[in-house]
């Protein structure tokens, strides 16, 4: 909604200063300049990028239209899963966890919490690191490195969707200019004309750097930003998990450990400690409760 609300500045800033100083709208309706700057700007787009990358681009567009669903009830909900799953470890043993990791669905941890089992990615973060903590195979430090090895490949393929909409970005200006200077060589092919059908070819080739420029700075680039900002809040959703998870294989309790990752959440979206704390009890079962707090 934001990203469609900020169309609407931009556009409005642009065509209502336009009409202020006397302007035709008509006089910027061209589509020989947008057939030029929109299909050299897609065949570049489709040069610069291999299957994989346009079809991770496609994929990401619309999401950029929704609002982000990792917000501060997010956030609460999954440090109130790892707590709990935390707990149960920590008072039945790792073991007991295997019937929540190998089907969450039916878990009555995690069907407490419909928004982390609808994410698929954090859900198999969540599950994945567990298994490796009940196997019993591996220390905190090699699990830290593999934690930081998939948290940097997420984040190397958030950007390729990133780059490619900058890069389209960056390259319609030219191609605006491309199309004026198309526009000027048609003008001066037509040097026989009145002098007023001259400036209106001139006028007209000029569109082409005007709509280059708006389309990328007020249209495309904008997108790229927004894509990395999204990209920055699912990663801290997986440092969060991280910070939790080693807390827990370096001995600290589930309060202490789930406090750790709350530290690594933005201000804006970080709950205190009390209301995650009565996030959790809300949602406990009397009976997981009565274990919890015998921790």
């Amino acid at each position: 909604m934001l990203v469609l609300l900020g169309y609407i500045v931009v556009l409005g800033a642009v065509f209502g200063g336009y009409l202020l100083v006397g302007g035709e709208l008509g006089a910027l309706y061209q589509p020989a300049e947008l057939l030029i700057i929109g299909g050299a700007g897609l065949g570049a787009f489709i040069v610069g990028n291999n299957g994989k990358a346009i079809k991770s681009t496609l994929n990401a567009i619309p999401k950029l239209f929704r609002a982000s669903r990792y917000n501060k009830s997010m956030y609460m909900d999954l440090m109130a899963v790892l707590f709990r799953l935390l707990a149960k470890s920590r008072q039945q043993g790792m073991l007991a966890l295997e019937n929540d990791i190998d089907n969450p669905r039916d878990s009555d941890i995690f069907s407490s919490y419909p928004r982390i089992l609808a994410d698929k990615q954090i859900l198999e973060f969540i599950t994945d690191y567990l298994r490796l903590m009940i196997s019993g195979n591996m220390n905190a430090f090699e699990i830290e490195a593999l934690m930081d090895e998939e948290i940097e490949t997420f984040e190397s393929e958030n950007e390729v969707p990133a780059n490619s909409l900058a890069l389209l970005g960056d390259s319609l200006p030219a191609f605006g200019i491309v199309a004026a200077v198309m526009g000027i060589v048609h003008t001066l092919a037509s040097a026989d004309r009145p002098a007023a059908e001259l400036g209106a070819l001139i006028a007209h080739a000029m569109v082409g750097t005007f709509l280059g420029i708006l389309l990328a700075y007020g249209f495309v680039s904008p997108l790229a930003a927004l894509l990395r900002q999204k990209s920055a809040e699912n990663t801290k959703m997986m440092e969060c998990i991280k910070v939790t998870m080693l807390s827990s294989l370096n001995g600290y309790a589930p309060q202490i450990a789930v406090e750790f990752g709350r530290k690594t959440l933005y201000t804006s979206e970080r709950p205190s400690f009390i209301e995650l704390e009565e996030h959790v009890r809300q949602v406990k079962s009397p009976k997981t409760q009565a274990e919890e707090e015998t921790v």
